[in-house]
């Protein structure tokens, strides 16, 4: 007869461990069931989603971090979720909220004591990106930024090397305070851990982009 096994299972657990004492049986029984529950999440974590806490001021208003630190409007950090299945089938796209490892330079900004940061897609692979005025331009041409609300924007006016293959320019959507690729430089492909595509903390902020 077809049937699942369920490590649980006292049957499954006596011939396992049929020489030992019943109670002891049964502490073994739960410390395997445990055991492979949180092998399942660590997998899970590493090859699907993970979840990460936002840090800084530097994707306010679109993501919040928590009062009292600079710059931070809520009470609590938004949490979300990075897909990291997704980057494993396609690359990162413009106007994407992702997480990433940034690179080393990135360590002088002191924006979270972490190298891995959340930032937006702005440049891709071959293009050049300027700024003129708080406003981005890719190859000449202003892009369209509904998430970067005017008060946000900075007065910098900067033009950066042409992306090389593998490579992407990021930034904050909180202009004046973020520390990002204008500062230290694009990313590279294989740095990107996964879109940040749900918000699913605090409940009131639970988004799905």
């Amino acid at each position: 007869m077809g049937g699942s096994v369920r490590l649980g299972d006292p049957v499954i657990a006596d011939r396992l461990f049929g020489r030992l004492p019943r109670p002891w049986r049964r502490v073994l029984d739960w410390v395997l069931t445990i055991a492979v529950a949180v092998a399942l999440v660590l997998v899970f974590e590493a090859e699907v989603a993970k979840p990460y806490r936002v840090p800084s001021s530097s994707m306010e208003p679109t993501l919040h971090c928590a009062k009292p630190a600079s710059g931070c409007r809520a009470r609590y950090s938004d949490r979300v979720i990075a897909l990291r299945i997704v980057y494993r089938f396609r690359d990162p796209h413009r106007g994407e909220i992702a997480v990433f490892h940034a690179p080393a330079a990135a360590a002088d900004c002191g924006e979270s004591g972490s190298l891995i940061f959340i930032k937006r897609v702005i440049g891709l692979p071959g293009e050049t990106v300027s700024e003129r005025n708080g406003f981005v331009f890719v190859n000449g041409k202003r892009l369209a930024e509904p998430y970067v609300p005017a008060s946000e924007r900075d007065p910098h006016t900067d033009r950066w090397p042409k992306l090389e293959p593998g490579q992407y320019l990021m930034m904050g959507d909180n202009r004046v305070a973020s520390c990002d690729s204008r500062d230290w430089g694009p990313v590279a492909r294989s740095s990107f851990i996964g879109p940040a595509s749900i918000t699913y903390w605090p409940p009131n902020r639970i988004t799905i982009r």
